[in-house]
């Protein structure tokens, strides 16, 4: 394999793995849940990304033909984990989790959970 291969999938991998670790440091370091949800579900559908074409990169040189095993994964990834995203938020607003006090637009969680449309408002 050539030097030029081994360096672009070393790129995705690095730039994958940084990513996921952003990710997971706004995990820990997120105010309320809501922002917590969004930074590893955001990270992980970018850096897991990341990785697969790299993985699609090297196997594909590696066994001389172009493997798609990757972006079967990488679709069922960009299906699933907005679903499972939202599917959490929800639950968030059915549960009335709290949001901190500095949280930007504090009356559209309120409307949610009164289940209030905006329009009800004008």
């Amino acid at each position: 394999m050539s030097g030029l291969v081994e360096l672009i999938v070393s790129i995705f991998l690095v730039l994958g793995a940084i990513v996921m670790l952003i990710g997971s440091i706004g995990l820990a370091k997120f105010p309320d849940f809501f922002t917590r949800l969004h930074a590893p579900t955001k990270a992980s559908t970018l850096g897991v990304g990341c990785i697969l074409i790299a993985s699609m990169i090297y196997f594909s040189f590696d066994l001389g033909h172009l493997t798609l095993k990757e972006l079967l994964i990488s679709v069922f990834l960009l299906i699933t984990a907005p679903i499972a995203a939202h599917m959490l938020a929800k639950a968030g607003l059915h549960y009335k989790v709290k949001l901190k006090d500095n949280t930007q637009n504090q009356a559209l969680s309120q409307r949610a959970y009164q289940h209030q449309s905006p329009k009800d408002d004008e």
